[in-house]
């Protein structure tokens, strides 16, 4: 492997600018190994999911903006193929198999990261935000946080693992839930409300999928949700979710959708002493609920962003053991604009994983 040539190009999809449309660039600089920084690697990409967040930075419309020009992503799978000069007790080395999160790096030192809040620290680096991503064929990354992909899971299937599963994982994690608990999980049918399903059932949790269409509503059943509500058809969305929890509501939900009314309804929907997991995060949207009915049902709403290097570890572990799978499309990097459209549309069920070698 160390033998390996690193071409001086590569094919990348670029956002230019704020708002602007992706650009395919078949000449985008590849770093060189003499380049890197000490405790960098560069990691030749072979897929690469794509979140609803690479969506939101394409789009500039979060209050926390992204760099320009911009290379999203931060769902990849490859090799590493060099390490900076210098880099001290790395924990992967050239030829291993790893992905890169959300999360590209954090200090270790800071409070939150001693606390295994990483993903909070103040002095982070975001992938295809704050620095470049994967939708390319080479990527820098960073020893410290690269994930080692474990056997048993292929790379296209470990893609969106890197970040919608980790996501969901750590959310049912810390919602304060037992086996046999009802969990509901707006946003079912998409990329992350699918394998919170299964992470769910992983659990003991009973589901009840939110959702809309009849290919989401397939999708949900046969991975596993109890219950099926359908948004766009209820004429009472907390009294019909209410009525499929042994009319108490659910003891915890997990909000992936990226509305302020799915959070709102949940204060509402929530049995005494339920908890509101916080993930889909609307640009602009606010949080309306009854700050009585909060307090008198002892309702719990907690924020969970993504999740640190051990939520990744058993997130991954639990998916190489085939008791998770994602549910994806394989389209080539080049089609991205058009998987951006369906996502803006609301048509894609599941996930969208890019070939990178495919343009």
């Amino acid at each position: 492997m160390s033998n390996i040539i690193i071409p001086k190009t590569q094919v990348a999809a670029v956002v230019p600018a704020p708002g602007a449309a992706v650009e395919i660039r078949r000449e985008h600089p590849v770093r060189q190994p003499s380049e890197l920084a000490p405790g960098e690697c560069l990691v030749k990409l072979t897929y690469t999911g794509v979140c609803h967040t690479d969506l939101h930075a394409k789009q500039y419309d979060w209050p926390v903006k992204p760099k320009h020009p911009l290379v999203g992503g931060h769902e990849g799978v490859g090799i590493v193929v060099a390490i900076g000069e210098h880099t001290s007790q790395s924990p992967v080395k050239i030829g291993d198999r790893v992905g890169i999160k959300w999360l590209a790096d954090s200090c270790l030192q800071c409070e939150q990261c001693r606390k295994g809040l990483e993903q909070c620290c103040l002095n982070c680096k975001l992938s295809g935000y704050t620095v470049d991503g994967t939708f390319q064929q080479y990527v820098v990354s960073f020893v410290n946080h690269v994930s080692l992909i474990p056997e048993g899971i292929a790379d296209a299937d470990a893609a969106s693992v890197l970040c919608a599963g980790v996501t969901v994982y750590r959310a049912i994690k810390y919602s304060r839930t037992h086996a046999g608990d009802w969990i509901v999980l707006p946003g079912a049918g998409g990329g992350l409300g699918h394998l919170a399903i299964q992470y769910a059932r992983e659990m003991g949790l009973r589901v009840v999928a939110v959702d809309t269409g009849a290919e989401k509503k397939e999708l949900c059943m046969k991975l596993g949700a109890e219950k099926w509500i359908d948004f766009l058809e209820s004429k009472d969305l907390v009294a019909d979710i209410k009525a499929a929890t042994d009319g108490l509501g659910p003891h915890a939900a997990v909000v992936t959708a990226a509305t302020g009314a799915a959070y709102s309804q949940a204060v509402d929907y929530l049995r005494n002493g339920g908890t509101l997991m916080a993930v889909g995060l609307p640009g602009k949207a606010t949080l309306d609920a009854s700050i009585f009915f909060t307090v008198y049902k002892g309702i719990s709403i907690l924020g969970s962003y993504v999740g640190n290097r051990q939520d990744a570890y058993e997130a991954l572990e639990i998916a190489s053991r085939g008791r998770v799978k994602v549910i994806f499309k394989l389209r080539p990097l080049s089609d991205l604009k058009e998987v951006y459209e369906g996502m803006e549309k609301g048509l894609i069920a599941g996930r969208v994983v890019l070939d990178c070698s495919k343009f």
